[in-house]
């Protein structure tokens, strides 16, 4: 039986003196009578206890709580109360209008990996890892890190597949690229990646030079083909709802063809990085020449000797002989951006990133609407996309709650992201040295932010999970490629590595990773379950309280009973030592962040 608002606040010492002799550090999580009010009525539909009293159309606890899991990592009381004080798209608009907090480069440079030193920070990727996680779990504009990781996952670059001094820099300004970009024009964004250096490694297009007769020499065809086949344009020719158009033979009709990758790959002709001085010597033998670091800041720079001078012609479009690469390059992307393919083609695998695996032809057609139009005759507006994305009916509507094909899979880094950001995460040592975790065959995400195995991302927009009741419809869930009998146990066994006590860090107190026998290792990305403490004497509204942050108030009343009686088994009073309160918060995270009812979206 539920305990009433008023009875559990009588047990808590703020209303109760005889229990009011907590020591000084385990007063913080002593709970005021308004916030458990609000808690119990979140386990009936999501109304606040004042909800007679609010506008019409005013959204309910839970309709805040799933929209802002949407929008962006993690949800908080504060966030949702103010969701349900302007609105969803006042409150979006709110957020979108921040301004893009510390940059991955500039934070890099703050924690000194810009040092020549014996660490080799030149040569060394892993700060790559610190950067991104730093971003996606303590940045504070969680909206535009939400989209920059989204889009990240479009515009592929893997931190796997560059060759370059300071790698992790690059990456660095990569990230920062679609982090600046995230609310702007897609235009402006495709010229962005298309010149970063990270890019340019990635798929060849710096060093590319010229076809040359004598020597037989094309250029690199990679990053044309991919510009096209995944960045923009997509193999088939689309109508607006996404749909492949068909020709007379029953077949899809192809985009491009071969020539047109040919001819488009003469435009990426002629870049090379943007060096600012002379190179230095490593300090350790054996001494490599390295690049000055501010290059990695800034787009590779155009040698017009090595741009290729001939007629460029694909997707129906002539670049005349002799134009030079600067005009070339503009002229290309133009054509690329104004393909009526683009606005369906991006726009699905925005929805999939976001709301749900499979979208509605009607919502793709919705959304590329907007993309080709934002209302005010502009092409490519972004912020207009992702709004339209978090703001159509299927995203907010309740009848896609109850939809069998309305969802999608979380993604194991979306998952911890939100652990982090609803429990406030901390470094203890600042210098939050996440690793990868996609090492251990046991202990796994299978997924770390800018770490795709290669340009196709980590699954591929059109996977259809074989074998299943989605592949007899057809229909496509992406995240369910990461899926197998290995990834379900080595998640089990990741959460229950870091939910006690946090992530595991080698020597956090210092930069990099260096063999140094008196460092510390141990937990250092560490989260704050302080308020979960003062919940841990009842069952029904801990439980009630992780559905509401973690799930939207998704977990069926079958799954809530479980966790609950579960948790029931070994009733841990609030004023217990605090390991004894970690572990019942974390073992009911486990069942929580376990269950299909979380593991599923919608």
């Amino acid at each position: 039986m539920n305990t009433t608002p008023e009875q559990l606040a009588t047990s808590h010492p703020i209303n109760n003196p005889s229990l009011s002799t907590l020591p000084d550090e385990r007063r913080h999580t002593i709970l005021p009578l308004g916030l458990l009010a609000f808690l119990a009525s979140c386990g009936g539909g999501g109304q606040s206890p004042n909800a007679a009293s609010e506008p019409a159309g005013t959204p309910t606890q839970r309709e805040a709580a799933r929209f802002l899991l949407h929008a962006q990592f993690g949800t908080s009381y504060a966030e949702i109360t103010e969701v349900k004080r302007l609105g969803f798209e006042g409150w979006l608009n709110k957020q979108m209008a921040l301004p893009s907090s510390l940059s991955g480069w500039d934070w890099l440079k703050s924690k000194g990996y810009d040092a020549v030193d014996q660490n080799e920070f030149f040569f060394n990727d892993q700060p790559t890892n610190y950067m991104v996680w730093y971003q996606i779990m303590a940045s504070p504009d969680q909206v535009r890190r939400r989209m920059a990781l989204a889009l990240s996952e479009f515009f592929v670059v893997s931190n796997q597949g560059i060759q370059l001094n300071w790698p992790g820099f690059a990456m660095a300004n990569y990230w920062d690229i679609l982090c600046q970009h995230a609310f702007g024009n897609f235009r402006q964004l495709l010229e962005a990646v298309t010149l970063s250096n990270a890019m340019g490694s990635f798929l060849n297009t710096l060093g590319n030079q010229k076809e040359d007769a004598r020597s037989g020499r094309q250029p690199d065809e990679n990053y044309a083909r991919e510009v096209m086949q995944l960045f923009t344009v997509g193999l088939t020719q689309l109508n607006i709802d996404g749909s492949p158009k068909m020709g007379s033979n029953g077949q899809a009709l192809e985009t491009y063809t071969q020539q047109d990758v040919s001819q488009l790959a003469r435009v990426f002709t002629g870049y090379v990085l943007d060096e600012d001085g002379p190179k230095f010597k490593s300090p350790v033998p054996p001494f490599f020449d390295i690049l000055p670091i501010g290059y990695t800041r800034r787009p590779m720079r155009l040698v017009e000797g090595l741009h290729s001078p001939g007629v460029k012609s694909f997707l129906g479009k002539e670049i005349p002989a002799n134009t030079s690469g600067t005009a070339s390059l503009q002229m290309a992307l133009d054509t690329l951006f104004n393909h009526p393919n683009v606005g369906p083609f991006f726009g699905r695998q925005m929805i999939q990133r976001l709301v749900t695996s499979d979208p509605s032809p009607a919502y793709v057609a919705r959304v590329a609407k907007i993309f080709n139009n934002n209302g005010q005759g502009v092409r490519g507006d972004l912020a207009a996309v992702f709004k339209a994305i978090l703001l159509d009916p299927e995203a907010l509507d309740a009848a896609s709650l109850k939809s069998n094909t309305f969802g999608k899979l979380r993604e194991p880094m979306v998952r911890i992201a939100q652990w982090a950001h609803t429990f406030k995460v901390k470094s203890t040592r600042n210098t939050w040295k996440m690793g990868a975790p996609t090492w251990s065959a046991v202990e796994s995400l299978a997924q770390s932010p800018l770490q795709a195995p290669s340009v196709f991302n980590f699954f591929r927009p059109g996977y259809v999970p074989p074998s299943t009741a989605m592949a007899a419809t057809g229909s496509t869930a992406p995240e369910f490629q990461l899926v197998n009998e290995s990834t379900v146990s080595s998640y089990i066994n990741y959460l229950q590595s870091i939910l006690q006590r946090g992530i595991w860090v080698r020597a956090p107190e210092l930069a990099g990773n260096p063999k140094d026998p008196t460092s510390t290792d141990g937990p250092d990305i560490v989260p704050d379950y302080g308020f979960e403490y003062g919940l841990t004497d009842n069952a029904d509204t801990l439980v009630q309280h992780l559905n509401l942050l973690l799930c939207a108030g998704q977990l069926s009343t079958q799954t809530v009973g479980h966790i609950t009686d579960a948790l029931r088994n070994e009733s841990v009073s609030v004023s217990a030592p605090e390991n004894a309160l970690r572990n019942h918060v974390s073992r009911a995270l486990l069942f929580v962040m376990c269950s299909s009812d979380y593991l599923i979206q919608r």
